[in-house]
């Protein structure tokens, strides 16, 4: 259990680390949305499910869906297809 443990604490930091680095609005949300789950399986290996499962609602659910709303409000999301019809 230390060595799983260590390993999801090495993987959040690692994710950490990526959401900052990463130049792509809409990579740095599916990076945080990894991050969220990282930290429920760190919640339930701590035996704290109640914690595990607000994480889960509230960090993967309500949070990605809030801001891949604001990506899609401000036209992040669609500029890549915007990119294709003007090399058309």
């Amino acid at each position: 259990m230390n060595l799983l443990l260590t390993l999801l604490l090495a993987l959040l930091l690692v994710n950490a680390v990526f959401v900052v680095c990463t130049r792509s609005l809409l990579a740095a949300c599916i990076i945080f949305m990894a991050q969220s789950l990282v930290i429920v399986l760190l919640w339930i290996l701590l035996q704290s499910p109640d914690l595990a499962v607000t994480e889960a609602a509230v960090g993967c659910g309500v949070s990605s869906l809030l801001f891949f709303l604001a990506l899609r409000r401000i036209h992040a999301i669609d500029r890549g297809k915007e990119a294709d019809r003007r090399e058309k």
